[in-house]
């Protein structure tokens, strides 16, 4: 009896995630995994580390290793493009790069994990050398060698997401001169509220970033290799850019084949699957079902990937799946130099795209009693609240300070998921003692002070 065929394309996340799914859970399955780079995995998120020289070896910062699924029964194929599906005939086409060689392989069941691919602006110059991307283990090995070289002297980074505050300050610890560049007018603007990008902004600052923001790049400068970026206001020395402006879907080798919308994203039913028959779709290049906003949203997250492979892992042969995709909250974590801050489920700017009626609570407070000095650990902390002005329930929020509290995020979390209100928060049953929180948790004050109780001082 012959094996039921199913091949993954893209080895990240969402592609690991479903080989180790359906690997438990079935037998008698021949897995054929694609991946058209020559590097299974690079852990793009863990590239910080590796340019703060934090990791053990940069062939370490990935998510597993081709023989780690080997083990398992799979096959798995780097430098190998899947450029082409046949729906008809149940066939992929795949082109070995280092061949040449054009190839197809059937499937009964095919899982779509593309991925995203950075931007890379369209402006005059940018075809100059030293103009990087902020992504893949070969930019990352070509920008660990920038941060060493004395004749790099100026770093200019354009975005101010994630990935542009991590390159930024791996630049700053290095110890050349950064500028931080973003169209809009606050760095980290599309995940978190004024009030604490604020306190980031001013972070920035004083750990010697120069952070331009509402700008318009007009061109990159440079005879053979880039040496400044200019925009509509200035003009900015830069020996090496490293851009980490956003993301697009990878999938024009998809288009007339799957249902894609306009931007490009792979159009998806509740239970994952795409318009073809048996072809199913996860990770980045699919807008994620938002449980607060209660519908589809770009939500790249690696967490988002792994839940969307377990879940079609778990429904792949039923004709119809039993339940839907329940969906996910969107949370994320990240260090500012001395800041830890995490976030979940929507924020202001987020909700406003996606036209969600939100109310916003901003609240800060010490971690301890007011007993116990700062000098002693009791640092300042702020939470912001975000929530449905008319029924209160919970519907994004974050933490931030220099104390590590970034695991409240989970909390917050957790509480979206599973639609509690305000008066909820105020109320849960968290533990305390003074080596760690105050009397009422942090979380049960902000929400408190949300519902405008009388304030707990001490």
């Amino acid at each position: 009896m012959s094996k039921t065929k199913v091949i993954v394309v893209g080895a990240s996340h969402g592609g690991h995630q479903s080989v180790l799914e359906l690997t438990h859970k079935y037998s008698d399955l021949d897995i054929k995994l694609f991946e058209a780079g020559d590097f299974i995995s690079f852990m793009s998120c863990g590239m910080e580390l590796y340019l703060e020289n934090s990791v053990t070896n940069v062939n370490d910062v990935r998510n597993f290793k081709p023989a780690d699924l080997e083990k398992l029964g799979t096959e798995v194929y780097a430098n190998h493009e899947v450029t082409k599906i046949n729906p008809e005939n149940k066939q992929v086409i795949v082109k070995d790069l280092k061949s040449g060689k054009i190839q197809s392989y059937d499937y009964d069941k095919l899982i779509l994990s593309s991925g995203v691919t950075p931007n890379n602006l369209p402006v005059p110059g940018h075809e100059l050398k030293n103009v990087y991307s902020m992504r893949g283990k070969d930019w990352a090995e070509k920008i660990k060698a920038k941060l060493s070289d004395p004749n790099v002297k100026n770093i200019t980074v354009i975005g101010a997401g994630y990935i542009g505050i991590e390159a930024a300050e791996a630049s700053i610890k290095a110890g050349k001169n950064v500028t931080l560049i973003d169209m809009i007018n606050r760095p980290l603007g599309n995940y978190l509220d004024t009030e604490l990008t604020d306190i980031l902004s001013k972070e920035l600052t004083n750990k010697g970033v120069q952070v331009v923001t509402g700008a318009k790049i007009e061109s990159y400068e440079g005879l053979e290799a880039v040496s400044a970026v200019k925009t509509s206001d200035a003009e900015y020395p830069s020996d090496l850019i490293i851009q980490a402006a956003g993301v697009k879907p990878n999938t024009d080798w998809l288009r007339g084949t799957v249902e894609l919308d306009k931007r490009g994203w792979i159009k998806t039913d509740k239970y994952l699957r795409t318009n073809l028959p048996d072809v199913y779709a996860i990770g980045d290049a699919v807008l994620a079902y938002s449980i607060p906003a209660q519908k589809d949203m770009p939500i790249a997250l690696a967490t988002v990937a792994r839940r969307e492979a377990r879940y079609v892992a778990e429904h792949i042969f039923e004709n119809t799946p039993s339940i839907p995709f329940s969906g996910v909250v969107g949370s994320s974590a990240l260090s500012v130099f001395d800041y830890h801050f995490a976030t979940s489920g929507l924020n202001m700017t987020t909700a406003q795209k996606a036209d969600i009626e939100i109310h916003t609570s901003f609240y800060k407070d010490t971690l301890r009693p007011a007993y116990v000095p700062m000098e002693k650990g009791n640092t300042e902390v702020y939470v912001e609240l975000d929530y449905n002005p008319n029924t209160h329930q919970l519907l994004g929020g974050a933490v931030l300070s220099t104390y590590d509290i970034t695991a409240q995020g989970n909390v917050i979390s957790l509480a979206i998921q599973q639609g509690l209100k305000l008066e909820d928060l105020a109320e849960a049953d968290f533990f305390f003692q003074p080596g760690f929180d105050r009397q009422w948790s942090l979380l049960n004050l902000a929400a408190q002070h949300a519902l405008g109780e009388l304030e707990f001082t001490k």
